[in-house]
This record gives C-alpha cells, structure tokens and sequence, in this order.
C-alpha cells in the first residue's frame, strides 16, 4: 500500500482523522491504511467505525493487523508498545 494512503493516528480531535481519511476516500483511493500506537489505538478503532458507519458506507475492513513492538526507553531499556494497523477497502 503506498505511503500516501496512511493516516497515523496521534493526539489530535478524532474528527480531524475521519477527514483525512474520507478525503483519501473521496480522492480517489480505494483503500488506506489507519495506523497508530499505544494509547492511540482506541482513537483509530473509533475513527475506522465513523468512517464506515456515517461517511463512507461502502468501506469495509481489508484486514486488521495487531502487533508489540519493542522501543527504546530515555533510561536504555526497551518498552514494549502496541500497535495497530486497520485496512479499510471499498
């Protein structure tokens, strides 16, 4: 999937992502990829279930990757962080 059709999800308002993501859909794309991590995970299921429920019907969920990763801390250790990956196709 290409680069340009991935919304990493952060700390904005869930709302900003759901128009980022209806834009991709209403820019032509058929598909995008919803990305985030740690505490942001529950903001990208919201955004993927508004997106589908209220703006964009015919989008289904492609694939749902979930996964640990292993960071480094500010001390030297690793941290392990969830991570998510919601595929969204028409």
């Amino acid at each position: 999937m290409a680069e340009e059709n991935t919304i990493y999800i952060g700390k904005k308002a869930t709302m900003n992502y759901v128009l980022a993501v209806v834009s991709q859909f209403n820019g032509g794309c058929d598909d995008v990829c919803i990305k985030a991590r740690g505490r942001a995970i529950s903001r990208a299921v919201d955004v993927s279930e508004i997106v589908r429920n209220r703006f964009v019907r015919d989008v289904d969920y492609k694939d749902v990757k979930i996964e640990t990763e292993q960071l480094p801390g500010l001390d030297g250790s690793e941290a392990n962080v969830s991570s998510i990956e919601i595929y969204l196709a028409r």
